[in-house]
């Protein structure tokens, strides 16, 4: 991670401060729990709709500023997430308007767990708070590294942060999956920003991290408590709150 990425992360989460205010930093963090979630979970349509609805809640985007779509594999993927020849786009999830409302497309034929279905759907309810609200615009250069940042500040890091970079084993051996646009490097300077804006320097919630996010969050609380002066805009900011 370079000078550059820190400070556009320290700058953009600066940004998010004064987009969505103190109020949101004072909110609990989203964990992988029952408290959180208490339902089970199979996969269901319904089911999947229903966890929309409660990172929605989170996430401060109301159930009515949002149409749902789920496709699995028995559905025809659509023109917007198919190439001519049928090949589904990389992305499990998909945000488009229309006619004035957000169109949430999650495709569970790319999803291996909970964990990738939240963290996907936290980044397209991201994508409301910042283009449905006009907050950014469509053809802004960094939009989607911003709007993975913006799920940091919403309350959802843990689950983007565990799901940016994962390994599973199937029958052919060993594989590894990126989601989203933010290293794990980037999280954790991310969400050690994050927790420091919260004065909250020492999050029992970090045990909830991977152990490579959760390692770069400690090297990043590391360096920056080096350096009291290092972040002074959010430092102020968040004295503000």
């Amino acid at each position: 991670m370079g000078e550059l990425e820190r400070l556009w992360v320290e700058e953009m989460l600066g940004w998010c401060a004064t987009q969505f205010g103190a109020r949101t930093l004072r909110t609990p963090v989203v964990l992988p729990d029952s408290a959180s979630f208490p339902e089970a979970f199979t996969g269901t349509d319904g089911e999947v709709r229903s966890l929309v609805d409660v990172v929605g809640e989170f996430m401060g985007v109301g159930r009515d500023r949002l149409i749902v779509e789920v496709h699995s594999d028995a559905d025809p993927l659509p023109e917007y997430l198919a190439f001519p020849d049928g090949v589904s786009h990389g992305e499990p999830g998909h945000y488009r308007q229309e006619a004035g409302r957000a169109v949430v497309s999650i495709d569970l034929t790319r999803m291996r767990s909970p964990l990738e279905l939240v963290a996907t759907v936290a980044h397209e309810l991201a994508h409301e708070r910042l283009l449905g609200e006009r907050r950014i615009g469509w053809d802004r250069h960094d939009g989607e590294q911003l709007t993975d940042l913006a799920t940091v500040y919403l309350g959802l890091g843990v689950f983007t942060a565990n799901a940016a970079f994962q390994f599973s084993q199937g029958q052919g051996g060993w594989r590894w999956q990126r989601l989203g646009y933010l290293s794990q490097p980037l999280y954790g300077y991310a969400l050690a920003c994050w927790t420091l804006m919260r004065g909250d320097p020492k999050p029992a919630w970090a045990q909830y991290l991977d152990t490579n996010p959760r390692v770069y969050m400690k090297q990043s609380l590391k360096y920056l408590r080096a350096d009291p002066d290092a972040l002074p805009e959010w430092r102020a900011a968040s004295r503000e709150f």
